[in-house]
């Protein structure tokens, strides 16, 4: 009899560690009971996301890491998380990383200021835009393409740009331009800026409004409307959240919340960013 209440005490257990997973939680399951949002970002990008000390403004932590990530994207990714009812846990990684997290399923999504390009869909799908950025020049303010009016006012410009985005690209719209290696973050093309190392950097709008916040010695030069503005395609602009391809389900998910917000709600949430951004970013 004691052999019976045991072995129906066993099955009992059994059951229960199936349902429960005998006090085991799954990698997209937060110590809440919630679902996890995984998002990948450079956490170095400012405005749109950087690393700093604290949780001040809002900040999340980032995974396995002390520091925290703030920002634009950090916003947004805090808003479709929230919408989802989900809990929201950020990934720092390098930029070339980004689309290869995606794509191994390491991360659910990359909120990261990535352009949607048709190269990067031939990879991963996107979301509909989460902002629209103007392509722009960066150069000190007294410097000798200060008064630029045009690309080909920019000619002989030694110049550069982050690695494999469509600024690097741009620069081979200049003139005679002294191109120089990429660099790793833009962040980094700031300060050959700021330093004097390079003429000028080609980057998006929120990023140079950024830089100049951050330091009155630089200035945005913005051709967009003229004639002499930087030629470049729609999509090159449009600034998309990246997921696995055929993950229809998030996609629809993070479209659907992308769908309540209006191009004053984007532009509200980047003048708040770019408000509290670390100075440090553009030393």
């Amino acid at each position: 009899m004691k052999r019976k209440i045991a072995l129906v005490l066993a099955m009992i257990m059994l059951v229960g560690c199936m349902f429960v997973g005998c006090g085991k939680k799954t990698d997209e399951q937060a110590d809440s009971g919630r679902k996890v949002l995984r998002v990948a970002m450079e956490c170095a990008y400012a405005p749109y996301n950087w690393t700093q000390n604290t949780d001040a403004n809002g900040a999340v932590k980032i995974k396995d890491s002390n520091a925290y990530a703030y920002g634009y994207d950090v916003m947004m990714a805090k808003k479709i998380a929230e919408a989802l009812d989900m809990d929201l846990e950020i990934h720092k990684q390098d930029w070339d990383s980004l689309v290869p997290a995606v794509m191994a399923g390491t991360v659910d999504c990359v909120i990261a200021g990535q352009s949607i390009t048709s190269d990067r869909l031939q990879s991963v799908d996107f979301s509909t835009p989460y902002y629209y950025a103007s392509i722009v020049t960066l150069t000190k303010a007294d410097s000798k393409y200060a008064s630029a009016a045009s690309v080909a006012d920019l000619a002989g410009a030694t110049c550069t740009s982050q690695i494999n985005t469509v600024w690097y690209d741009c620069l081979d719209q200049i003139p005679d331009a002294n191109k120089l290696p990429a660099q790793e973050t833009a962040g980094n093309a700031i300060v050959a800026v700021s330093s004097g190392k390079v003429d000028l950097m080609v980057t998006d709008e929120p990023t140079a409004m950024a830089a100049c916040a951050a330091n009155s010695g630089l200035k945005m030069l913005n051709f967009s409307g003229t004639d002499g503005d930087f030629e470049v395609s729609e999509e090159e602009i449009n600034i998309g959240i990246s997921m696995q391809k055929g993950n229809t389900e998030l996609k629809e998910a993070i479209d659907g919340v992308l769908a309540t917000m209006t191009a004053e709600d984007y532009t509200a949430m980047m003048q708040e960013a770019i408000s509290v951004q670390p100075l440090s970013e553009a030393e």
